[in-house]
């Protein structure tokens, strides 16, 4: 959670300008076995940690479309 609304504005600018960035993923393995990611900044802080995946292929996949998506993804404030 964030404590201000410019916090947050500038976690969701980080998300955006570093998902590109193959080099930003940290390719893990939970210890029951299953397969995830973490987004990390250009400072190494993760800024985003994805679901589990059963196989490295959805975890890839998952990568992709973070890659692709975060960085035109719109902003709906609840």
């Amino acid at each position: 959670m964030y404590t201000s609304k410019t916090a947050c504005n500038n976690g969701i600018d980080s998300v955006k300008t570093n998902a590109p960035n193959d080099s930003r993923y940290e390719k893990l393995t939970a210890k029951n076995g299953q397969y995830y990611f973490n987004l990390k900044a250009t400072n190494g802080q993760v800024i985003g940690t994805s679901e589990m995946y059963e196989a490295t292929s959805g975890r890839d996949n998952g990568i992709e479309s973070v890659k692709k998506n975060a960085p035109v993804a719109s902003i709906i404030e609840e």
